[in-house]
């Protein structure tokens, strides 16, 4: 049998080795890290206190703020903690399960806006068929199926990357990422790139026309209405959600070329934030701003918080 190093842990590089960028790095994904979890956290909470708001729709941008809490949850707390103690190791049983959920979550999250595009086709070129095409138990099965999916996707991943031996430990990325992971791989990296990515890739496109195939439909129903206040109200809806997925999609995919091409490890880095850690923040933000529903939702919930936190400081007075 020929020799084999058996690898118990990788290093993650991340940014850079220099004390005043480790502290910068931990400053700005900390504060990025608090605007996602507020921002998804606070919109949770807003569809569930709110009665008018338990819609189908409402339903799967619940669906997409946990997967996006998810995603920068096994990925950036720990990066944080690296930064600020100087902690680059990370062991092999903790970087496979990372790889893992963070492909569990991200596949997730693009089945889930294929599942909003679908939801948004109904909505808008079938309004009288949207109650009964449309029904909770209809959402139950689409929103699980992405789940089960993107369940499947990262299992395959991660099945097939970690039974590659490695021949370095070493990962110029803040999270272990495929592409990288497939780098100090010691198989053929073209024999491995088909093997891990083929099925990925297959269910990306699938979902990726679908969505497109649903707007070019959504665009045509919105250009024959005769209402002003109609085509607004439409395109409102849908700009933001196509917005979410050339960010998530492009960057992407972008990432992974740039990745593969021998470009310098801050660009890669520097993508790796932008496809995962930006759309979790701007998610809420871009579906909200122009929602009417969220913005009254948002405004009762604070409105309501003030006097509770009023009434308190009066009876407190009162009773001393």
């Amino acid at each position: 049998m020929s020799n084999r190093t058996i690898i118990t842990d990788f290093l993650l590089m991340g940014f850079s080795e220099q004390w005043e960028f480790q502290i910068l790095h931990f400053m700005v994904f900390l504060m990025m890290y608090v605007v996602m979890l507020i921002g998804n956290l606070l919109l949770i909470i807003l569809v569930l206190m709110n009665n008018h708001l338990q819609t189908p729709m409402y339903f799967f941008l619940v669906n997409l703020a946990i997967v996006d809490l998810g995603s920068t949850t096994v990925t950036i707390p720990r990066s944080i903690a690296s930064a600020l103690m100087n902690i680059r190791k990370i062991s092999y049983s903790e970087c496979a399960a990372q790889m893992f959920f963070f492909v569990f979550f991200l596949s997730s999250d693009l089945f889930l806006l294929t599942a909003m595009a679908y939801d948004r086709y109904v909505a808008i070129c079938h309004p009288l068929l949207y109650m009964s095409m449309m029904k909770w138990g209809t959402c139950f099965q689409i929103a699980g199926g992405a789940w089960m999916v993107g369940f499947l996707n990262a299992a395959i991943h991660a099945g097939t990357l970690f039974s590659f031996p490695f021949c370095s430990t070493v990962i110029h990325q803040f999270f272990c990422e495929i592409p990288h992971l497939m780098k100090i791989s010691c198989v053929d990296s073209k024999f491995s790139e088909i093997r891990v990515l083929i099925f990925s890739a297959l269910l990306g496109v699938v979902s990726f026309m679908l969505i497109i195939m649903s707007y070019v439909k959504i665009f045509k129903t919105i250009l024959s209405m005769s209402s002003v206040a109609s085509r607004q109200k439409a395109f409102s809806t849908c700009i933001p959600h196509l917005l979410v997925l050339f960010l998530l999609c492009g960057t992407g995919s972008f990432s992974y070329f740039i990745s593969n091409s021998g470009s310098s490890y801050i660009w890669n880095e520097v993508l790796a934030v932008i496809y995962s850690v930006i759309p979790p923040i701007i998610n809420p933000i871009i579906y909200s701003m122009k929602n009417k529903d969220i913005k009254a939702a948002l405004w009762k919930f604070f409105k309501s918080k003030y006097y509770k936190s009023k009434h308190r400081t009066c009876l407190i007075l009162k009773s001393n």
